[in-house]
């Protein structure tokens, strides 16, 4: 398949989990609401969120992938299965005891990222309760993230790219049964238990179904392989998991002032939608063929590779983090406040959107710059400028929380800012180090199609600055209904900045057709 067809398949289908996990976000914050049990829910999410983004969508994988294609090549199925079996069970065991240990350690653990309300006892115990009961999606996601590997090496995305939609099968019936905001929470936690549950089940099956046949069944070994899968395997999900440690340090800040927890969740839903859509289905298309190119050191073809990701990926980026920055808290307004989830509350939330959006781009480039690395088998150096932008990100989100709330004003946008500023950094670092070691320079193909892409989102932005301009008018045509109208703006922008892309040359049919030719 090509590159195109690849990424289609794999965001095609995150496109359908992330709209159902829109519709269930709509549900949860209209019953939570913004506050201290909202804050609480949010916290039992952060864990899960975390490792389904590590592990699911693509970053353990990403260590994973080249290790097993490589024996899959040199040493057939057979060897590569082994490989795989050993590694399944290693990763269960570790994952199953660190489970274990946070069920009796919680109420410590959360004080690191919840502290800042862990006074007020009742929603704090429910913060508790909640985490506990969200734990186990880590061991459940882990050995789903392997068998997603397993899926991935052999090019077959569809499952691993369609099994987060059970996730939010489970919870949106657990949101409509919520008869207040604490059952709502609880309700909710559990669908995040059982969704794990059925999502590694779906994976298994999906393996078995290829023919490989793994199992729980036995001691785990370290193996040389495995070991060495795991030297790769660990650094690189930490390289990957960046921006999500970031979003973690920023979450525990927040917990020091009320309801910023949920205001920031609330602007994570909108923003990770570009990232889930395009950086990782672009991450996760790309990663086979990098292994395959590198293996037969072949630089120019890893560049074209690149060429190719960096251009479809940067061509789809741009115009969302445009909308974003252009219209925070007006797509906020317009799906989230309802119910319990107030307009006050969808400022808030707006003021964190619009720093998040310009980090976008930033946190897209991450997921197509890393896997050179991993295909290279080298997952330190991804690690090491992961953990420049945690750092970066813990001092500067810090020092701008602080400031702002010693200056009169709400502190948690300035940890936006940390998480944006971050993500720029970590891109950086990695763009710059792969040109410094021959592996990647940008083609001047790819540099024109850039420039091109930034015009054509210049025009997009103008036509939604436009659009809010005249939104009464738009509104009182539609109804007076904000969603069908928040609906239509993105439609017509969608179209003006399709329009736009053709006769800029950033996108040509002719580039189209032969792409998905190839």
């Amino acid at each position: 398949m090509s590159l195109v067809r690849n990424t289609a398949v794999q965001a095609s289908l995150t496109f359908a989990s992330r709209m159902l996990g829109f519709a269930r976000d709509v549900i949860l914050a209209a019953k939570i609401g913004a506050g201290p049990v909202g804050d609480a829910w949010a916290t039992a999410q952060q864990f899960p969120n975390l490792f389904r983004r590590v592990f699911a969508e693509g970053a353990f994988a990403s260590a994973f992938v080249p290790t097993y294609a490589r024996t899959l090549e040199a040493d057939g199925p057979e060897a590569a299965r082994a490989v795989a079996d050993d590694a399944l069970k290693v990763l269960f065991a570790a994952t199953a005891a660190l489970t274990i240990l946070a069920q009796i350690f919680m109420p410590w653990v959360l004080l690191v990222i919840h502290g800042g309300q862990a006074n007020d006892t009742e929603n704090y115990n429910l913060a508790v309760l909640c985490t506990r009961i969200t734990m186990p999606y880590l061991t459940f996601m882990a050995i789903g993230a392997l068998f997603s590997g397993v899926l991935n090496s052999l090019e077959r995305f569809v499952l691993s790219a369609g099994v987060p939609t059970l996730l939010n099968l489970c919870l949106i019936p657990a949101g409509l049964l919520g008869t207040t905001p604490q059952l709502t929470a609880l309700y909710a936690s559990i669908a995040f238990f059982v969704a794990g549950l059925f999502q590694a089940g779906a994976l298994w099956w999906g393996v078995s179904h290829q023919k490989v046949k793994l199992s729980l069944i036995g001691w785990p070994r370290l193996t040389p392989a495995v070991k060495k899968m795991l030297m790769l395997a660990v650094p690189g999900t930490i390289a990957a998991s960046g921006t999500q440690i970031n979003i973690i340090v920023s979450q525990s800040l927040a917990s020091f002032e009320v309801g910023a927890k949920s205001w920031l969740y609330a602007a994570d839903r909108l923003y990770q939608l570009p990232l889930g859509l395009v950086g990782v289905a672009v991450g996760v298309a790309i990663l086979p063929r990098l292994s395959r190119a590198a293996r037969a050191d072949d630089t120019a073809a890893g560049a074209r590779t690149i060429d190719e990701g960096l251009g479809l990926a940067m061509a789809l980026t741009f115009p969302a983090a445009a909308a974003l920055m252009a219209a925070p808290t007006f797509l906020i307004d317009a799906f989230f406040v309802r119910g319990a989830f107030l307009s006050s509350d969808a400022a808030a939330s707006g003021a964190a959107l619009f720093h998040f959006a310009w980090g976008v781009p930033a946190f897209v480039l991450i997921k197509v710059l890393a896997p050179p690395y991993f295909a290279r088998e080298d997952t330190k150096t991804p690690m090491r400028y992961a953990l420049v932008s945690v750092v970066i990100n813990t001092l500067l989100g810090a020092g701008l929380f602080f400031w702002l709330k010693q200056s009169g004003v709400p502190g948690f946008p300035g940890l936006a800012i940390a998480t944006s500023a971050a993500a720029w950094v970590n891109a950086g670092l990695l763009g710059v180090t792969l040109a410094q070691r021959g592996w990647y320079r940008p083609g001047p193909k790819l540099i024109s199609g850039l420039v091109r892409a930034g015009l054509a989102t210049l025009i997009l932005a103008g036509s939604i600055l436009l659009m809010l301009w005249q939104l009464p008018a738009i509104q009182g045509a539609l109804g007076g209904s904000k969603e069908i109208s928040a609906v239509v703006i993105i439609l017509v922008g969608m179209s003006v900045y399709a329009v736009a892309a053709l006769v800029t040359g950033a996108v040509r049919i002719r580039d189209l057709r032969q792409a998905l030719r190839r």
